[in-house]
């Protein structure tokens, strides 16, 4: 799931995570679109969340066009530490009514026990937490173990060089949106969504490499198939977190147009691929998406 989680989950849960080991400099090359009238730019840049340290993708034709950029937008502005886990305690944890044990089938218990202590969570640390919030947890504690770094995820970087050259930062949606697209599901819809997390569990690091491999390579068609995968299981959350994101970041872009300027929107580079993706949401608006070559 992670391909399509919003970024104030990734940015809470590795609040703490250890930093992952150096690693020798690879070259990536992240696919860039750009849409474009007479006098408004704007560039369509898919991150990830995290990263392996070490890939160069900051450079070169992604560098170029936010250089050129007076704007950065992101997903969402990402909170202090104290703020978000005010918002997770509010939003996630729930003092009274059935444990997330009771909630679970008791086929899935077992491994959602080993899996949590695969990764060092204690399992009674979240009998009190919303289905959702348990699976979010289980996928993103696990990252560090397979080198990911929280520190090396692409919207981080972005916002700091943002920062530096004193560009706007403008986020699409607000903490509280991303936290409440998870916490309006139904129960059984949040269960689902665990147990698929549960089940995915061994291989979501294939599956994480895989993502990788594709955004480093540029290659759109590859991560969509890759995601293609991942979805099958709750198309109603791929609903939720994909396909009604993007039509109203296409409306966002489209609206944008209409002021001068030139503008770097970066999101979850799941967003920019497969089926449904904000291309494909900016061509119902009649507007062109341009590949660009670098």
């Amino acid at each position: 799931m992670l391909k399509f989680l919003p970024r104030v989950l990734t940015a809470f849960v590795l609040l703490a995570a250890p930093p992952a080991l150096a690693q020798e400099t690879k070259d990536a090359d992240p696919a860039l679109w750009v849409v474009k009238d007479a006098d408004t730019t704007i560039y369509l840049f898919g991150t990830v969340h995290v990263l392996k340290p070490g890939l160069s993708w900051f450079d070169e034709g992604v560098k170029a066009a936010f250089d050129k950029s007076d704007e950065l937008v992101l997903e969402m502005i990402e909170p202090d530490a104290a703020t978000m886990q005010g918002l997770i305690l509010k939003t996630a944890v729930n003092p009274t009514g059935p444990t997330l044990t009771e909630k679970l089938p008791a086929d899935k218990r077992d491994a959602f026990g080993k899996a949590l202590a695969d990764v060092g969570v204690p399992a009674a640390a979240l009998d009190r937490v919303d289905p959702w919030f348990a699976a979010v947890t289980l996928t993103m504690a696990g990252l560090p173990k397979l080198g990911y770094d929280p520190a090396s995820g692409a919207e981080r970087a972005l916002a700091t060089a943002a920062k530096t050259a004193n560009k706007q930062l403008i986020g699409l949606e607000t903490v509280e949106e991303q936290l409440g697209f998870f916490d309006t599901l139904p129960e059984p819809l949040q269960v689902k969504f665990l147990i698929s997390t549960i089940d995915d569990y061994a291989k979501m690091g294939d599956q994480l490499d895989k993502m990788v491999a594709s955004w480093s390579a540029g290659d759109p068609e590859a991560l969509g198939r890759v995601m293609n995968e991942e979805l099958a299981d709750t198309p109603e959350i791929a609903k939720v977190l994909l396909a009604d994101r993007n039509a109203r970041w296409a409306e966002w872009i489209g609206k944008r147009l209409a002021q001068p300027g030139t503008v770097f929107v970066a999101v979850g580079a799941g967003h920019l691929a497969g089926a449904g993706s904000v291309q494909e949401q900016l061509a119902k608006h009649k507007l062109a998406v341009t590949r660009v070559a670098y």
